[in-house]
């Protein structure tokens, strides 16, 4: 199955109502397991890789291109996607290496400063054929701090929108990055204003810290596009925590970390078929 873009998954999702699961990649096994569970679930996937991510590998070449050869290989729909990107520079090295969409963040910035950079970040990815996300009303989380307080206002979103040219929009509606306890609590009439005051897809950002029968309702409210990192990685982890207690003998990382990389396929077809339920 080719590599696929982000407008290629999360436009059918957006008009049959389904939800598109976006998981995001540390390391090359967590792209294999997302794309493992996703083949199992006989759904599309998108991989994330986030400027943090970057961060961590020191840069984006190695990673970026094993991941875009991991999607290459699935037998699904697979879009690559650059994640919470601050600098445009990082932008311009993802469309290098092949990646179907952007989100550039820009929501730490006061909102005309959002607007006018976000703006030029999308003129100079449309003009590359590539797909945007943007946020606005900052969602909590990305350092550390828990701050569901903020909330997107839907008048100024699509103002929004139609200043930037985005084809996606993050918005803040409950959740938080990096919550490790399910106590979100996404507010859903506020969902329902921003579907109806947005012409883009909205994107949620901290799933998963949102009780798992919650995602399923979020996405019939209007949420499309469910990101989901945390979640995968307490799964990863517990699992290698339980391989070593169980073999203590064992010292072979292949050993272990394929118990991680299992674990984190089974949720990526459980999860999948969460966001992707029609509520009766």
């Amino acid at each position: 199955m080719p590599l696929v873009t982000t407008a290629e998954i999360v436009g059918p999702a957006l008009r049959g109502g389904l939800g598109a699961g976006a998981f995001n990649v540390i390391q090359i096994e967590h792209a294999q397991a997302i794309v493992a569970g996703a083949e199992a679930a006989g759904a599309p996937v998108i991989l994330q890789i986030s400027e943090n991510a970057v961060r961590y590998h020191g840069a984006l070449a190695a990673i970026g291109r094993a991941t875009v050869e991991v999607a290459h290989a699935a037998r699904v729909p697979v879009a690559v996607h650059l994640d919470h990107a601050t600098e445009p520079g990082l932008v311009r090295e993802a469309l290098g290496l092949g990646f179907g969409s952007v989100m550039f963040d820009a929501s730490a910035r006061d909102y005309d400063a959002n607007v006018a950079a976000t703006a030029a970040v999308a003129a100079d990815c449309h003009a590359a054929g590539v797909w945007v996300e943007a946020e606005l009303g900052e969602v909590g989380g990305k350092n550390g701090v828990h701050s569901p307080g903020a909330r997107t206002d839907p008048a100024e979103a699509a103002a929004y929108v139609a200043a930037t040219g985005v084809d996606a929009l993050a918005v803040a509606v409950g959740t938080s990055h990096a919550m490790v306890v399910k106590e979100a609590v996404v507010d859903l009439e506020l969902v329902a204003a921003l579907r109806a005051a947005v012409p883009v897809p909205l994107v949620l950002h901290g799933s998963s810290g949102v009780p798992e029968a919650d995602l399923t309702r979020a996405v019939a409210a209007g949420l499309t596009k469910v990101n989901i990192a945390t979640h995968l990685n307490v799964a990863y982890t517990r699992a290698i925590r339980g391989h070593l207690a169980d073999h203590p003998e064992v010292v072979d990382p292949r050993r272990y970390v394929a118990a991680g990389r299992e674990a984190v396929a089974r949720e990526v077809t459980r999860l999948l078929a969460l966001v992707r339920a029609v509520p009766r």
